[in-house]
C-alpha cells in the first residue's frame, strides 16, 4: 500500500481558444479528464463552446509526487468516439515540496517558488506557487499539445489531512 502524502484540489477553471471539433456549429463540446497514476476523474461536459467555463474542483490523491499529472481534453460526441482536443501535462514535485514544508512563520502571500514555461512542460506563462490564507496553491496556464490551438487554466490548492503531517 503507497502512503498517501495529502490531496490536491484541482479546479478547472476554464479552457481559452479550444479546438473546433464540430465544424457545422463551428464549436465543440469540451471536457477535461486528469489522470494521476491510476486515478482518473473528469469534469462535466460544456456544449458549444471553445471557450468553456467549468469552474470545477477535482480532488487527486497523492501517494507518489514524481508523476506527472496528465490532462487530456476531448469533444464529448454522442454517437461515436469522443474526439481528443489536445492534452498536457504537469510535475506536481515542486507543489508537494512546498506543501511539505512547515510554513507556520511564512507571512501570508509569499510566493514560495516560480515555475517557468520551458521545453519540458507544457506551461504557457510563469506560475507561482504561494502561501495564501494557510494554503499553498498555485494557477497554472498549460499550452494544450497535439492540438492546433488552445489553453486550459487551473488552480491548484494543497489539501491537509489532519495526522499526516503538514
Amino acid at each position: 500500500m503507497e502512503c498517501l502524502l495529502g490531496l490536491i484540489k484541482v479546479r478547472v477553471v476554464r479552457g481559452v481558444k479550444l479546438a473546433i471539433c464540430d465544424p457545422l456549429t463551428h464549436s465543440s463540446d469540451p471536457y477535461v479528464v486528469l489522470r494521476l497514476g491510476q486515478q482518473k476523474v473528469k469534469s462535466s461536459i460544456k456544449y458549444k463552446t471553445i471557450n468553456p467555463e467549468w469552474n470545477e474542483d477535482l480532488t487527486l490523491s497523492i501517494t507518489n509526487w514524481t508523476i506527472p499529472v496528465k490532462i487530456e481534453v476531448f469533444d464529448h460526441d454522442t454517437f461515436t468516439k469522443d474526439d481528443s482536443m489536445g492534452d498536457a501535462e504537469f510535475s506536481i514535485l515542486d507543489f508537494v515540496e512546498v506543501a511539505k514544508k512547515d510554513l507556520t512563520n511564512v507571512s501570508d502571500g509569499t510566493v514560495m517558488k516560480t515555475i517557468h514555461p520551458e521545453n519540458e512542460n507544457c506551461f504557457a506563462a510563469e506560475s507561482q506557487i504561494v502561501w495564501k490564507e494557510g494554503k499553498v496553491s498555485q494557477d497554472i496556464v498549460l499550452r494544450l499539445r497535439n492540438t492546433e490551438t488552445g489553453e486550459l487554466i487551473l488552480h491548484l490548492e494543497w489539501v491537509s489531512i489532519p495526522g499526516l503531517g503538514h
